[in-house]
Order: structure tokens, then sequence, then C-alpha cells
């Protein structure tokens, strides 16, 4: 296996060796679900290519947006769930068509104590997505719902890297935890102030927005 160059610049040649011998190159396809809530966590995932999103659901079925991982970066709560070997708590699906590395729990520990740069790379995630969930929080308390729509229509752009959108008004307000009648509206707003064009299950952002 081709261990990405980006990892050949932050972990020391020791752990590359390992990673070569104990990771597990995988793939899925967009929309695909590479873990669900309660499912046991056993291994860790390390985005090579694509995008995987990361949300909680709530007792109604409904999920909330969490944070998104991008490639070269992994997710705080697998982490949690693996050194404690818990089961997940989120639920993880690929945005688009992903490839990542596989990790296998049995080792989390002892890379932990071996290898200063994994437990720098942890540790710099938790962190990361520990600032991501304080900004989720924030939104839900103290902003207004157009303007997380905003902010999330933005992300989804610098995500996929596109100003065309390809989500339906339903899957917007699942991300949202809110109706879709209440998104419908709003974004058909944005379009009367011209910030974006609507067409069927596609949005098309404006430089405005």
């Amino acid at each position: 296996m081709n261990i990405p160059e980006y990892f050949t610049q932050i972990f020391e040649p020791e752990l590359l060796k390992e990673l070569e011998q104990k990771a597990t190159l995988l793939s899925a396809k967009a929309n695909d679900v590479i873990l669900d809530i309660g499912q046991t966590v056993r291994a860790m995932p390390i985005v090579i290519s694509g995008t995987i999103r990361v949300s909680r659901m709530d007792e109604e079925g409904r999920e909330l947006l969490l944070y998104y991982i991008g490639p070269n970066e992994s997710c705080a709560m697998t982490f949690t769930c693996c050194m404690q070997h818990y089961p997940s708590e989120i639920k993880a699906v690929a945005e688009e068509e992903v490839e990542f590395l596989a990790i296998p729990i049995a080792v989390m520990d002892k890379w932990m104590m071996e290898y200063p740069t994994w437990k720098s790379f942890v540790m710099k995630t938790i962190q990361t997505r520990f600032n991501e969930l304080l900004k989720t929080i924030d939104q839900i308390a103290f902003q207004k719902l157009d303007e997380r729509l905003i902010y999330y229509l933005r992300e989804k752009s610098k995500v996929t890297g596109s100003s065309l959108i390809n989500l339906s008004h339903e899957q917007i307000a699942g991300e949202l935890a809110t109706s879709r009648v209440v998104i419908s509206r709003l974004l058909k707003k944005l379009e009367n102030d011209k910030k974006l064009l609507l067409y069927r299950n596609q949005i098309k952002l404006l430089r405005e927005l």
C-alpha cells in the first residue's frame, strides 16, 4: 500500500511502516453509511480523498450535522469510542466517493505510547473537532435558522469545491433538524434576494451569498 505523501511529512518512519502493515485501504460510494449509531467501532478512519459527513440523531430520527472529515483528517468521536470500546454515538456517511485508511483499534493504545507524531495527530484532531462542535452549538443556541442555513450552504460549497449543491430541501432540513417547509421558505427568500438559484434537488450559490 502506498502511504500518501502527507503522512510521510508528519509521521516518523517507524510509524509509516506500521501504517503499511496494519492499516487497510477502503473506499465508499456517495451516501454509503461508513459507521452507524450503536455500531461497534472496530477501526478508525483517516480520509485520503473525498469527504465524510458526521452527524447525530435525535429521538425522532432527525439528523443533526456535526462536522465534515476531509482529506488527511480523522474523527474525534471515533477516537473516543475506539479507546474506550464504546459503540458508536455518531453516524458517518460518505458525502461523495471516499477513500480512507482504516486503523484497527488494537494498535491505538500502543501507537499513542510509542509514537509522538501519532499522539500529536490524535490531539490535534480532537482539538479541531471540539472547536467545530462549539461552532455548531453556538449556531443552534445563538443564531437564527436563516443564518444557520447560509453557513451550512457555504460550508457545503467549501467541502465539495463547487457552488452547485446537489441536495433536496428535505435533506437540508434533516441535517439542520428542522422541517422541509421552513427550509423551502428560507431558500425561496434567498433566491428572491438573488443570493442563490433553485433547481430540482439542486441549489446554485451566487457570489452575494
